[in-house]
């Protein structure tokens, strides 16, 4: 019993597979959209984008256009290729404006944007691109049925950013002076990046880098400069302090403060 059973199995897998490959070949658009439409349902997702691809054309200035791109665009979503499927959510909602599937398709382009972006030290055009997309979805949407997971993501994706200015920072403070005042360029990155990203959770680490740097740049400038860079640093000091009295880097400030104050005094 229990082989035939497996047998008939094995039977109804290959009479499936045998109508996949014959549709495959079809020349005819309606029949391999509608089957299309019946892997989609039954979850085969790799079967509905080889059959969709070659027929998207074809279907996309006919009624079935809007749901045609969102079924193959929602497939390559399944299938964790964020490139394609945000590409096909991206015709949806500029091709098809009123479409039903018009909010969904918009939050879908960002969330794949959002699931493409690499690690901070890596180019971060997929996640300028993925801000753009949830912000226009925002704009579109302000109290849309996603807008919570759309604003945890932006906040996500601002402290990557913000990381990746605070990666370049920390790189111009270990060059120090070599081949020029890096420190300089250090300070400026920083500051830039806490004024385009104020809320961001590397704030408290970028205004101590400020700070750093400062005194850093102070305690090795020559002597004509040296009171006017020291002074800078004391006042980066009192503004980290005014923000952060207790913060993680509360200790090594006071000491920097300490070190300032002795070549204020000594002069």
């Amino acid at each position: 019993m229990k082989k035939l059973l497996a047998l008939a199995c094995f039977a109804g897998v290959m009479s499936s597979c045998g109508e996949y490959y014959r549709v495959q070949k079809s020349q005819d658009v309606a029949e391999r959209y509608s089957y299309a439409k019946k892997y989609y349902n039954e979850k085969r997702y790799a079967r509905v984008v080889t059959l969709m691809e070659d027929v998207i054309p074809s279907l996309s200035g006919s009624s079935e256009g809007p749901q045609s791109t969102f079924l193959l665009a929602d497939s390559y979503f399944h299938l964790k290729r964020e490139t394609e499927a945000a590409q096909y959510f991206k015709t949806y909602y500029t091709s098809y404006p009123k479409g039903d599937q018009i909010e969904e398709a918009r939050y879908k382009a960002g969330y794949c944007n959002y699931l493409a972006s690499p690690e901070a030290r890596l180019d971060q055009s997929a996640t300028v691109s993925a801000i753009q997309d949830l912000q226009n979805y925002l704009d579109y949407y302000p109290q849309g049925k996603y807008r919570r997971e759309v604003e945890g993501m932006l906040f996500q994706l601002q402290d990557k950013l913000a990381e990746k200015e605070l990666l370049s920072a920390k790189l111009y403070y270990n060059l120090g002076l070599y081949l020029g005042n890096n420190y300089q360029s250090c300070v400026i990155t920083a500051q830039n990046a806490i004024k385009d990203y104020p809320y961001s959770k590397h704030k408290e680490e970028l205004m101590f880098l400020v700070l750093k740097a400062k005194a850093e740049e102070a305690s090795l400038s020559v002597e004509e400069k040296q009171q006017e860079r020291v002074r800078e640093a004391l006042d980066h000091y009192y503004n980290y302090l005014n923000v952060y009295p207790e913060g993680r880097f509360a200790k090594e400030a006071t000491r920097l403060h300490e070190k300032m104050t002795k070549i204020l005094i000594k002069e």
